[in-house]
């Protein structure tokens, strides 16, 4: 299923990051923040269990997370996406998949994957700020889905329809949460209106 986020925080933030006068600093802590709100939006299923607590007054039941979570970013811009949920989800652990696009072929070519031998959590989240094509994401699910994870869910900043339908009809399990939902690729495969290159204006490689 399709999440894209309505929070009015996400459309505003959002609105800076796309700028193109915004700079690399600027644009990490914007890719912090939005990754923060829409963690808040993807990991609203999680499975609690109640455990007791001690206020200053008396026993109450609270509770306490039941699932465990592994964050996946796909190299490099990605990277930018783990401090935003390890805010909010500091035990969630971290591993990394490398792929890159071909420009010519527009397909992904896997070059790193540093998963332990068997899955060690309960949710896979994905994270990419660009949902393109949707062949990094198609990949990535396949890596997982073959690793062992049962739990799988896409996060990313901004998404093309047709990375949408291609992740949607290969992985149609796989829920995907986006801050917006763009208007389509260009013939060198970005998207329009986007906000350029993730990974070179994360890291000033533009």
């Amino acid at each position: 299923m399709l999440h894209v986020s309505q929070h009015p925080l996400v459309k505003h933030k959002l609105t800076i990051l796309r700028n193109k006068r915004t700079d690399s600093k600027q644009f990490r802590e914007l890719i912090r923040e939005i990754t923060l709100l829409l963690a808040y939006e993807a990991t609203a299923d999680l499975a609690v269990s109640p455990i007791d607590v001690e206020t200053p007054l008396t026993t109450t039941q609270g509770h306490h997370i039941k699932d465990t979570i592994g964050l996946i970013p796909i190299l490099r811009s990605g990277l930018g996406m783990v401090e935003g949920i390890w805010e909010m989800i500091p035990s969630a652990e971290v591993w990394h998949i490398g792929l890159f696009r071909d420009e010519h072929t527009l397909r992904p070519v896997a070059y790193y994957n540093r998963l332990p031998i068997h899955p060690t959590v309960s949710i896979c989240l994905i994270l990419d700020p660009m949902l393109a094509t949707g062949g990094s994401a198609v990949k990535t699910v396949d890596i997982l889905k073959k690793w062992g994870a049962t739990r799988i869910k896409f996060m990313g900043l901004i998404g093309a329809p047709e990375g949408v339908e291609h992740l949607q009809q290969q992985h149609p399990d796989v829920d995907i949460y986006l801050a917006a939902l763009d208007d389509h690729l260009n013939e060198h495969g970005f998207i329009v209106p986007g906000l350029g290159d993730a990974g070179d204006r994360q890291f000033g490689t533009a």
